[in-house]
């Protein structure tokens, strides 16, 4: 674990916490500029008006300023206190309203007082402001001053893609929603541990081809997908990353089909961790993996996160503040991410070139002269290897099979392939 990447996640996610983003919008264009300076990003822009299969890209939204004030005092609510205070795709507004008028604009938690929620009205055409129950509770009857001064009309769709070319064009999707204003677990920090993902991939060999997306949620993987078809089926492999910061254990969603490659090597990692991390069965809810597992997709997408959507009293509201993450708790989700990506990247067939009967390892130095003695996890690695090594089994097949971590079974293989023990089959996984 490097205290240098927690560092570095948490101050990505201190840079961008005060952005006001949402599916469109300048927000996201300055969040997308800030992780293509750490990482190689294109930056996609999608007008508006595009048909995206059954959807089309929206408006622009943009906003400069929105507030509530009584007409002889200051301002109540203020999106310069917070951008959680007003309503996501807000149409403008400035008019004088009384209480009564106002109130079927206004959104809060009753059953948390002194939190602001988060809420949307992208689709429909609308105004609101979000604050606590108890601010609520303490405003007067009278007349109060409405201003939501925000633009709506044509413009674009942002989007990021980083592609790290393997020596194979068999494709590894990484997806995280960038859609989220001032909410620290969901979702700035996946989009923290998506771009040190990348980091950490471009630094390093790789046999396979990585795909990282940074997309605004369900219209953002919608419109990639409507642009990409061609390029779905080298897709082998792939993960939606959300709400990887908050105390919870990780948990992993299967993908629609339930054993793909990605949904054997998440659940081989997750389970060997020692914080009880879950595995959940597929459902079509949740975050981007929806759209990815969509039948005439079926892409073998699975979704990593630590509280799921919804599980975490603080979701969707101010109290999902950067208090809440923990740089700890984002280095563990990494380090089992690149564990996942050392599965996809090392796992082959190989097959036994002397099947019958054990050849004889001590001779070659790959077993302890003096016998009797307990069984090293290394020499029941290599005896699984030659054991299942018949050019269809794959070292990921014998590591769910024998118990041992997938690391030390294929770290086994490379001395007996030099010892003219195995040799790689013609086609890997």
């Amino acid at each position: 674990m490097s205290a240098d990447r927690g560092e570095r996640m948490t101050e990505l996610m201190r840079e961008l916490f005060p952005i006001c983003r949402s599916i469109t919008g300048e927000g996201v264009r300055q969040t997308l500029r800030s992780i293509g300076s750490r990482i190689p990003l294109e930056i996609h822009e999608v007008p508006s008006g595009t048909q995206v299969l059954d959807w089309t890209v929206p408006d622009e939204w943009n906003i400069r300023d929105a507030y509530i004030a009584r007409p002889e005092g200051g301002r109540i609510v203020d999106f310069g206190v917070s951008n959680l205070h007003v309503v996501s795709y807000s149409e403008p507004v400035q008019a004088e309203l009384t209480l009564d008028e106002l109130r079927p604009h206004l959104h809060t938690l009753p059953e948390h007082p002194d939190r602001t929620p988060y809420r949307t009205s992208y689709y429909e055409r609308s105004w609101g402001f979000c604050l606590p129950q108890r601010q609520l509770d303490g405003m007067s009857q009278g007349t109060y001053e409405v201003a939501v001064d925000s633009t709506l009309e044509p413009g674009s769709l942002s989007y990021g893609e980083c592609v790290l070319p393997g020596t194979q064009p068999d494709e590894v999707l990484f997806s995280t929603h960038i859609c989220h204003p001032s909410l620290a677990n969901d979702n700035l920090s996946g989009i923290a541990v998506l771009t040190e993902l990348g980091a950490a991939l471009a630094s390093i060999p790789r046999r396979l081809t990585y795909r990282l997306l940074f997309i605004p949620g369900t219209i953002g993987s919608i419109t990639w997908l409507a642009r990409n078809e061609e390029l779905i089926r080298s897709v082998v492999a792939g993960l939606v990353l959300a709400c990887v910061g908050d105390s919870a254990p990780l948990t992993y969603k299967r993908s629609r089909r339930g054993d793909a490659l990605i949904d054997r090597a998440c659940a081989h990692v997750l389970g060997r961790l020692e914080d009880g991390a879950r595995i959940v069965d597929f459902v079509p809810w949740g975050w981007d993996e929806r759209q990815f597992n969509s039948p005439g997709f079926d892409l073998p997408v699975g979704s990593l996160s630590r509280s799921r959507e919804g599980e975490y009293e603080e979701y969707h509201s101010s109290a999902d503040d950067l208090n809440l993450v923990s740089a700890a708790q984002l280095e563990d989700a990494l380090d089992a991410v690149l564990e996942i990506v050392d599965v996809l990247e090392r796992d082959r067939r190989y097959l036994n070139l002397a099947p019958k009967g054990e050849p004889q390892l001590g001779r070659r130095g790959l077993y302890p002269g003096i016998g009797g003695g307990e069984q090293a996890e290394e020499q029941l690695a290599m005896l699984w290897l030659l054991n299942q090594s018949d050019g269809e089994t794959s070292l990921l097949e014998i590591a769910e099979r024998s118990g041992l971590a997938f690391a030390a079974v294929a770290r086994c293989a490379e001395p007996l392939v030099e010892a003219r023990l195995l040799e790689r089959a013609d086609h890997v996984v």
